[in-house]
């Protein structure tokens, strides 16, 4: 194995493991913690407190997988001959790419508007948490969008 090899390999891992962290994430969350918390604690103060706590120390790995799929996934783009730019759509692969980077952008939008933006808006509380979580199922949507558009985009590259 060339040290080439060996280099996109590892960016290929972190990739890898940045999407998991994230959707992952978005997939446990959704599906498994608060549907337990809520059926177990019900949704008084200390299932808030439960989950807000575990929002939070979410948000800074997903913030940290942001960023490492940016570097990696240019990293990657820039192995293949198919890739002919950002939001190019001059062949298959980069039109799937494309597609994947603008639900990408719409997933990191929600993301800061979960953790940043609906702290600040001035909104009932009951009216912010059904917007969290109507946001949260959102993210969650895109995100299988993001790797379902990986799995083809992996087919075409091949």
């Amino acid at each position: 194995m060339s040290n080439k090899d060996v280099v996109f390999a590892l960016v290929t891992f972190l990739h890898d493991l940045f999407t998991a962290i994230w959707i992952g994430g978005l997939l446990t969350l959704t599906l498994s913690v608060v549907p337990a918390a809520k059926s177990s604690m019900g949704m008084g103060p200390q299932t808030k407190a439960l989950l807000q706590a575990i929002q939070d120390r979410m948000s800074r790995l997903v913030y940290v997988s942001i960023a490492g799929l940016i570097v990696t996934g240019l990293l990657q783009a820039n192995q293949n001959d198919a890739f002919t730019g950002l939001f190019s759509a001059d062949n298959d692969y980069s039109l799937v790419l494309a597609l994947k980077h603008v639900l990408v952008i719409a997933m990191v939008l929600i993301t800061l508007i979960r953790s940043l933006g609906l702290k600040k808006w001035n909104l009932a509380v009951p009216a912010k948490e059904k917007l969290s979580a109507r946001l949260l199922v959102t993210n969650l949507a895109l995100g299988v969008g993001v790797l379902l558009l990986s799995g083809v985009s992996a087919a075409l590259a091949r």
